[in-house]
């Protein structure tokens, strides 16, 4: 099976989540035929429910991944290059990109990127995201115990960081940079790392990509409030809710006039994942409340609230690409020294 490149996508979800019970980490998820019921992953550090392997998500739909682009593109500052400012549509494209690598026939490619969709931050040991990359955080997960960690914990705010250096170094190579072709070529790859970067940070704003409640309250972990346990409620909620009830106005009005400022890039993108995890708790009040049901007519919290999830998104998405451009000088500056010693 090939994922599909662009276009309807929750609407596929949706069609394929009614007719096989799709259910796994994050959008349309796994055939219980390939995954268990239960929607849950690998073992907990601390000797918790167990936890299933189940497969990693397909985020928020091609609808919400272009609204977060594109809300973000066009609240940028003026002081961006040009080039930047005028690539709009060009973002606004790369924002599903990495949901249309998917490919289960494609192995090696599929298992390089697959867990940086979402981090189950119940599972990641105290310390842990302390880790100086990715390779140590993972050494970490090992010796805590957790089985196949890469599957059961994920990478996600390790993604965001590592594009987010990338696209920073860019920058401060294209500034130095004469005109001609390599600017061009440099130019290219600016873009496609801006693109890719606001896939992930799009994934963190939707609280099923930060937790083990990825697809259903987790089962083996206490739920007194009843939340629902429905295995299709993650492609329900991201791709089929969203195309049926949340324009891309509902999210736009939502958007500050001025990208927010950062602090240290690792920390802010770090507490960014950890708010969309506290919103775990309300997503799953609304949905026992109200219910996210793209076939009838919504609630305004529920509507409320997953286009507020997306201008999250969208405004640290706008965040990170200006600070990215911000520090690209200090980056350039260094390297200068460096050549000078």
């Amino acid at each position: 099976m090939t994922w599909p490149a662009a276009g309807p996508w929750g609407q596929a979800a949706l069609l394929c989540g009614a007719l096989l019970g799709l259910g796994g980490k994050g959008g349309a998820g796994a055939s219980p035929l390939l995954a268990p019921p239960s929607g849950e992953r690998g073992t907990t550090p601390s000797g918790g429910a167990a936890l299933e392997f189940r497969p990693p998500p397909l985020p928020w739909g091609s609808t919400g991944h272009r609204y977060v682009s594109r809300a973000a593109h066009e609240g940028l500052p003026p002081d961006l290059p040009t080039f930047f400012r005028e690539a709009g549509e060009q973002l606004v494209y790369l924002g599903p990109e990495p949901d249309r690598w998917r490919s289960p026939d494609l192995r090696e490619m599929n298992d390089a990127w697959q867990f940086d969709h979402y981090i189950d931050l119940e599972n990641v040991p105290e310390g842990a995201l302390d880790a100086p990359d990715r390779w140590e955080f993972l050494t970490l997960l090992h010796q805590a115990g957790i089985q196949r960690p890469q599957q059961n914990v994920g990478f996600l705010p390790w993604r965001i960081l590592e594009l987010y250096q990338r696209l920073a170094s860019g920058f401060a190579r294209w500034r130095e940079l004469p005109e001609g072709p390599e600017r061009r070529f440099l130019e290219a790859r600016i873009l496609n790392d801006a693109g890719i970067l606001g896939h992930y940070v799009a994934d963190a704003a939707q609280p099923h990509h930060t937790t083990i409640h990825f697809n259903g309250w987790a089962e083996g972990v206490p739920n007194p409030k009843g939340f629902t346990s429905d295995r299709g409620f993650h492609a329900r909620f991201e791709s089929a809710f969203v195309e049926a009830h949340v324009t891309y106005e509902e999210v736009a009005r939502r958007m500050s006039p001025q990208p927010r400022p950062l602090g240290p890039a690792r920390q802010a993108i770090w507490e960014y994942v950890r708010e969309g995890n506290r919103e775990v708790e309300r997503l799953y009040e609304l949905e026992l409340r109200f219910g996210f049901r793209p076939e009838l007519p919504p609630h305004p919290e529920t509507v409320a609230f997953a286009a507020e999830r997306l201008a999250e998104g969208a405004e640290m998405l706008r965040a990170l690409w200006w600070k990215a451009w911000l520090e690209s000088e200090m980056i350039l500056a260094l390297e200068r020294e460096r050549r000078r010693r």
